[in-house]
């Protein structure tokens, strides 16, 4: 089982550009800006994730709770419209290479500290030197799809 979620987590990775590239052609179809286009991206995903919901018999008498929800778990929204529309945004300025490096390594930084700390909730796991070897490969592998190629025309 735990080879399928490592597969399925990989699968997630391969689906961002993607995700980018779509959303940005979208925003093209659009003429609009990737506001817009986020929003019909989160419409469209809202809208797969009800049918989704409905046909696996998910408890809809669940969302009564949603009063009771701290204001922060709200924030989980926010930051996937954040995400989408950023990376709608971001694609076609500066490349999805150098977009999803930054976003891979912008996400083990702050997975760290979360595992470290177990903050949220999440079962705390150790941050050894190899962990700490590996986010900084992924540093360095952002910094030079970032910056290599100009680095190698000097």
């Amino acid at each position: 089982m735990v080879l399928l979620f490592l597969v399925m987590a990989f699968a997630i990775g391969l689906a961002v550009p993607l995700q980018s590239a779509v959303n940005n052609a979208l925003r093209a179809s659009l003429h609009s800006g990737s506001m817009l286009a986020a929003l019909v991206s989160f419409a469209v995903g809202t809208a797969a994730l009800l049918v989704v919901s409905a046909l696996t018999g998910q408890p809809f008498a669940a969302l009564g709770g949603l009063s009771r929800v701290p204001w922060w778990q709200w924030l989980g929204g926010f930051l996937g419209a954040f995400f989408v529309f950023g990376t709608t945004l971001l694609a076609p300025r500066i490349g999805l290479a150098a977009m999803v490096s930054l976003i891979v390594a912008g996400q083990v930084c702050s997975s760290l500290a979360f595992d470290h700390f177990g903050l949220i909730g999440l079962q705390a796991r150790g941050l050894s030197w190899i962990r700490l070897l590996g986010a900084g490969f992924i540093l360095a592998g952002a910094i030079l799809v970032n910056f290599g190629d100009r680095w190698l025309a000097r």
